[in-house]
């Protein structure tokens, strides 16, 4: 369920790249689309084309396996866009997780800025290619602090870390379960290493080491 609207909620989180403004100003936003949490943007096998660009909230790119399990590959938050494919065909669903606002946005009068989208479709494979290594080659501690330094880095970079995504969400992009999110997230408390403040917010007590981990 969605709704359609030209509201434009605060976002505080909202920092946009150099390519999402060109972008932005080259081509025709949309007005607002509000998702409600968990509602389906578009599915995996939908006709790709237009790109998403992310108001305020956070989305979450899935995709089923053959056996039915959940994969997140990224979440994305606001001043980010989405939906970039290589071929015709979504290869993944997009999501809302907490009642994000979204636009489509479509070429003006028929122009494509290709250096911005050459600009934003890299920077998109070089995440997914972070998140392979996160997955292939780090322990689950190492996972979640690469996850809590990366939002830190795409939210404001000032040490507090907004989690709109549930626990469950997170052990579905960490490759993990349910138990070891929270057992971790225990531990890097119990080392001084974080401090949560809330449910969904957590403050980086010692970026440093938290870095050092993801090297």
């Amino acid at each position: 369920m969605h709704i359609q609207s030209g509201f434009r909620a605060p976002a505080p989180q909202q920092v946009k790249s150099a390519g999402v403004g060109q972008l932005l100003n080259a081509m025709q936003p949309a007005a607002v689309t509000l998702y409600a949490p968990d509602a389906e943007i578009y599915a995996q096998g939908d006709k790709a084309g237009p790109l998403y660009y992310v108001e305020f909230g956070t989305v979450r790119i899935c995709r089923l396996t053959a056996d039915g399990r959940r994969q997140i590959s990224a979440f994305h938050i606001a001043g980010e866009v989405f939906g970039f494919e290589a071929a015709s065909e979504h290869d993944s669903f997009a999501e809302s997780v907490d009642g994000a606002g979204i636009r489509v946005l479509r070429p003006s009068c028929g122009e494509i800025p290709a250096q911005s989208l050459l600009t934003l479709a890299l920077q998109s494979l070089t995440r997914t290619q972070h998140h392979l290594l996160v997955l292939g080659r780090r322990t689950a501690n190492e996972r979640m602090a690469a996850l809590l330094v990366d939002l830190n880095d795409r939210q404001n970079g000032a040490g507090l870390v907004h989690l709109p995504m549930q626990r469950n969400d997170i052990a579905d992009y960490l490759g993990v379960t349910f138990e070891t999110v929270s057992r971790i997230l225990r531990a890097l408390k119990d080392q001084g290493l974080i401090r949560m403040k809330s449910v969904s917010e957590i403050e980086l007590a010692d970026l440093d080491a938290l870095s050092a981990m993801c090297d």
